[in-house]
């Protein structure tokens, strides 16, 4: 394939929309990073709480608390650290995955190529602040030589 290919419009289309999955996959995994520092924050706090009713006289709401709530797996068998790690060795890792193979056969590995050329087409040559700067560049660890086409 050539060093910097430029693909038809439908198929850089096609480019930019699974790169738009793929960023709305990066917003959800931040969700779930919150999600997993939220709930593990919210777990000490009600230890917190339990220790503070037991000082308080009230012994046997702390024992409860602590016994049904304190620790409880998010899920069946799973806290949420646990969560966190399936989504990304799975459905996180196979997209990302996706994306930067995709992005390799099909544009060289340059990322954002779409909007590359629409901050071409918008930008007003020669004012200060429109400058071009430089091109859509592949991560550094992918080539168009780890692609395998899909057959």
């Amino acid at each position: 394939m050539a060093e910097n290919p430029v693909p038809d419009e439908a198929t850089l289309d096609a480019v930019g929309k699974l790169t738009e999955a793929l960023e709305t996959i990066e917003r959800a995994r931040g969700h779930l990073y919150a999600f997993h520092q939220q709930t593990g924050w919210a777990d000490l706090l009600f230890g917190d709480a339990a220790d503070r009713l037991e000082k308080a006289g009230h012994p046997a709401w702390a024992a409860r608390i602590r016994e049904e709530l304190v620790g409880l797996n998010v899920l069946a068998d799973r806290w949420t650290f646990q969560v966190v790690e399936e989504y990304d060795d799975g459905y996180y890792k196979t997209s990302r995955d996706l994306e930067r193979s995709l992005l390799a056969e099909f544009t060289g590995g340059r990322r954002h190529l779409q909007e590359q050329q629409m901050k071409d087409a918008r930008r007003t040559r020669g004012r200060a602040g429109h400058e071009a700067g430089p091109p859509s560049t592949p991560p550094p660890e992918v080539s168009s030589e780890t692609v395998s086409p899909v057959s």
